[in-house]
């Protein structure tokens, strides 16, 4: 429950800060509210199509190598998900700059008013397809249907608050800090889903050579237990990992961790060279 809710929580978020710069730079304009309207209805619809396609395709694969189905899941939700983090820790105030830029130029009349339901729109797709994406792996993964309904309606209503708190300026901690700290805890829980989408393919009878159990700390913390279950589908805990499970998930963390502080590094870089001197 509590990953599904920081999945919805951080998309959300990410959404409600898209259209606070587009509304904040398009205030005065007549008919926004009905072009930023389309948007959003548009990228719903968009990923309720993904949604459709991946049950489909769940439904042609029972029979006909489900693991491998379950797998490809797993590692597209985590490559989303990995890809959002990375990207935002290196072009977030560049997206900032030019989401206020396209604003401004639709007021002055430069942009037709439709660029703003094609930037609001994309938004909405690619945010809310990562969201069905995750979704959808933990389902297949096995994650009561309670806990994704329960984790996605309150990732929902607090993304949502947070989005609107901030757009009215009510909410004095910057947003910035809210991304970053769960920038940490999505690395931790994309390198988990990939560590389940290692496991699915062992089980369909790839890496035999690594299927070995590499410990097993279910006396210390057991994953039937509530702190084992919350720290399984938060961070990919196993209580008995297999040797394919553990190079999966330490590498993938590895890998998000060197991407993240190329990109820090990659901003800072150009921020630097932009200040004039």
């Amino acid at each position: 429950m509590l990953s599904t809710a920081l999945i919805v929580f951080r998309e959300v978020l990410e959404i409600a800060m898209i259209l606070g710069i587009v509304l904040s730079a398009t205030r005065g304009l007549s008919g926004r509210a009905w072009w930023v309207g389309g948007g959003l209805l548009a990228g719903l619809a968009g990923s309720g199509l993904v949604a459709v396609f991946a049950n489909r395709i769940s439904q042609a694969a029972n029979g006909m190598g489900q693991e491998l189905f379950n797998a490809g899941i797993l590692f597209t939700a985590a490559l989303l998900i990995g890809w959002t983090v990375v990207w935002m820790q290196g072009h977030a105030r560049q997206m900032s700059a030019q989401l206020k830029k396209v604003g401004q130029d639709v007021v002055s009349g430069a942009l037709p008013h439709y660029s703003l339901s094609i930037i609001v729109g994309l938004a909405m797709l690619r945010e809310c397809s990562e969201i069905v994406l995750f979704i959808y792996g933990m389902a297949v993964s096995g994650e009561p249907a309670a806990n994704i309904a329960s984790g996605t309606a309150g990732g929902l209503v607090m993304g949502a608050l947070t989005g609107v708190l901030l757009y009215y300026g009510m909410l004095k901690i910057p947003a910035r800090h809210a991304l970053k700290i769960t920038s940490w805890i999505l690395m931790l829980l994309v390198a988990g889903l990939a560590a389940q989408g290692a496991n699915f393919l062992s089980a369909a009878g790839y890496f035999s050579s690594f299927r070995e159990t590499m410990w097993d700390s279910s006396w210390l913390l057991s994953e039937k237990g509530i702190m084992g279950r919350i720290l399984h589908t938060l961070v990919g805990y196993s209580a008995h990992p297999t040797a394919i499970q553990l190079i999966f998930y330490t590498g993938t963390f590895a890998l998000l961790a060197a991407l993240v502080h190329h990109a820090k590094q990659h901003t800072v870089q150009g921020y630097s060279a932009s200040v004039p001197k």
